[in-house]
């Protein structure tokens, strides 16, 4: 299966990074990763609602530029759905049973994602309760995306 991650903005934490790295090597025996990253709005201070909305648009318009229309897309934000780790490999199971090859994870930049990505997302997906910076959420994702391979194929991970 391919596995698409759209992420607004590059890693710049070293220890992310290597990471990051880490689990794209070990998610090479399950899936073809690609990590598409698209240029961060550059952010002032005090924005008001409409500033923040408008660097969201921007960024939704680069996210969208890179959505494949054949992939099932599922953009993480703090209002959807939460999910097992074992929920997540059945999904990603059913994915493959109902014809799916393609799979996109859409992670935001730092003001999160702008309505109209959770409305082209076919599911929105909350990592946790808690609060992320995009470059955790980028390697918690990572991790997670691994453990479901590894659940699918009946190999232990976590002892």
């Amino acid at each position: 299966m391919q596995v698409n991650l759209i992420t607004v903005g590059s890693l710049k934490t070293d220890y992310i990074q290597r990471g990051s790295d880490e689990f794209r090597k070990r998610l090479s025996r399950y899936s073809d990763l690609d990590i598409i990253e698209v240029k961060a709005e550059k952010l002032g201070s005090n924005l008001s609602e409409g500033q923040k909305d408008k660097i969201k648009k921007q960024e939704a318009e680069r996210i969208i530029d890179k959505m494949n229309n054949s992939a099932y897309s599922i953009a993480l934000d703090y209002q959807g759905k939460h999910m097992t780790s074992k929920g997540l490999a059945k999904s990603i199971s059913n994915l493959q049973v109902q014809g799916y090859s393609k799979l996109e994870f859409i992670i935001g930049g730092t003001l999160g994602l702008h309505d109209q990505i959770r409305k082209e997302a076919d599911y929105v997906l909350a990592l946790s309760n808690m609060t992320f910076t995009h470059e955790m959420a980028r390697l918690i994702l990572l991790e997670q995306i691994y453990r479901a391979f590894k659940i699918l194929n009946g190999e232990n991970y976590h002892r």
